[in-house]
């Protein structure tokens, strides 16, 4: 009899459950065809998901990428046992990149790591997740959950996000005529979206409240609830903006960063963003924030979108008619500021007036 038939140790034993995987699978399959789209209608199960870009319509299009995690927002998930919507901001943090450069996001793939695999806290996740694609109107296409005990703790979990879009050569954004002059567009955010999360659970800390007490800047919602009111999906309305309209220059994803950390991603080196604060209707969430952690408002412009989600740049002629689509679609959209000439010592980001807190 040899050692390993003694010992009689099987996978499960070691802490990797493939029964649980496997129903995994099973749950998670109608929740994956709800995200079905012309160029993507096969079963996940495969070793490698499929997409067909002639059926999706493009006759020579450029393929662009992006990867993006939710960061410690995911610590709130798990310490409120609320796994339904992080998902939703696992694609939003991938399909908004895809459409700042003019892409379509065409599908995605989630990498899904935890200790030990509750299948029904993976089948809420990637529920979370299917619902996130449908918002863009992209495929969710395969995945892969990996079951690693010792690496994670407790009930930890991670989670990352694979997106691909695609746009007809030409076309994608930013385009080459950003000019002084030219106007900013602000859209609102939901909240905080899924950038900033460490300093907000320590402020969370400092103020002694419990995930289930009841939010301070929020009626009828809990803490946690609040702080997890999912990233915007802004794809749909903005590639309505892009195609009615031919007028949008540049867009830019006000993620980790705020906004001097990435307007200037978009601009021409010559040009700088002037921002309007006055115009910039920050949410109370962030007065919560700024408040209870003696937050500079200098430190929360440049850790937190503020109320701003996703800003566009077009010509001063066009913001009506940008504005209208936007808003058309359910956009909360606000005049943020204008193109200046950049100074060589300048920052690609200057103020003027006061963000409200």
């Amino acid at each position: 009899m040899s050692q390993s038939d003694r010992n009689g140790l099987t996978y499960s034993d070691a802490g990797v459950d493939i029964d649980a995987g496997n129903l995994l699978v099973e749950k998670i399959k109608p929740a994956v065809r709800s995200t079905r789209r012309p160029g993507a209608d096969g079963e996940i199960g495969g070793f490698g998901g499929l997409f067909d870009l002639k059926a999706a319509g493009f006759s020579d299009p450029v393929l662009v990428a992006a990867n993006d995690g939710v960061g410690t927002k995911l610590k709130i998930a798990i310490d409120a046992d609320k796994h339904d919507t992080v998902g939703i901001d696992l694609v939003a943090m991938c399909v908004n990149d895809l459409v700042v450069q003019g892409a379509e996001p065409l599908f995605f793939l989630d990498y899904f790591a935890t200790g030990k695999l509750d299948p029904d806290q993976g089948a809420a996740i990637v529920g979370g997740i299917a619902e996130g694609c449908r918002q863009a109107g992209c495929a969710l296409i395969g995945g892969e959950t990996a079951e690693m005990p010792g690496m994670y703790a407790g009930g930890d979990y991670d989670l990352a996000g694979f997106a691909v879009g695609a746009a007809e050569r030409g076309k994608l954004l930013p385009a080459g005529d950003i000019a002084e002059g030219d106007v900013i567009l602000g859209l609102a955010s939901s909240g905080v979206h899924s950038n900033g999360y460490s300093l907000v659970r320590k402020i969370v800390a400092l103020s002694g409240l419990a995930w289930d007490a009841p939010a301070p800047f929020t009626e009828g919602k809990t803490l946690a609830e609040a702080l997890m009111t999912p990233t915007k999906i802004y794809v749909k309305p903005l590639l309505k903006a892009i195609r009615e309209t031919g007028a949008i220059k540049a867009l830019a994803h006000i993620t980790g960063g705020g906004f001097p950390e990435n307007i200037p991603r978009v601009l021409p080196k010559h040009l700088a963003a002037e921002i309007d604060l006055d115009a910039v209707k920050a949410p109370s969430v962030f007065s919560w924030l700024s408040k209870t952690g003696g937050v500079a408002a200098t430190e929360m412009l440049r850790t937190f979108n503020c109320g701003v989600g996703m800003i566009a740049v077009v010509s001063a002629n066009d913001v009506e008619r940008v504005s209208a689509v936007l808003a058309a679609e359910g956009e909360t959209v606000l005049t943020l500021g204008r193109m200046v000439a950049r100074t060589e010592r300048a920052s690609g980001t200057s103020y003027k007036g006061t963000l409200a807190l």
